[in-house]
C-alpha cells in the first residue's frame, strides 16, 4: 500500500489517460463500481472520466486520501500498473 499522499499522486500522473475501473464506498453498505478513464491529476484531487454508456453524468473526482483510506480502489486495466501505485 501506498505511503503518503505525494506516492500516490506521483503514481497517478503517469497513468493519466489509462483505462482504469473504480469501487467506492458509498456508505450504509452501498459499493459504487464505475469505468473509465483517468482525465487529470490536481494538487488535492485526480478526476475520471466516466463510460458514458454506463453512467448519467461525465466525471467524477477523488481525493488522493480517499485512495490512502481504501475508501476507493483504483484497478487499472494493466494489472502492474495497480500494485506500482499501491505499493510505493
Amino acid at each position: 500500500m501506498a505511503k503518503t499522499l505525494v506516492e500516490i499522486k506521483q503514481g497517478l500522473e503517469g497513468q493519466i489517460g489509462q483505462r482504469l475501473k473504480l469501487r467506492a464506498n458509498g456508505g450504509r453498505r452501498k459499493t459504487i463500481e464505475r469505468s473509465g478513464i483517468l482525465a487529470e491529476t490536481y494538487p488535492s484531487v485526480f478526476v475520471v472520466e466516466l463510460d458514458q454508456d454506463e453512467n448519467s453524468f461525465e466525471r467524477v473526482s477523488y481525493s488522493y486520501a480517499d485512495v490512502l483510506t481504501e475508501t476507493v480502489e483504483l484497478s487499472f486495466q494493466d494489472e502492474r500498473t495497480k500494485a506500482m501505485i499501491m505499493e510505493q
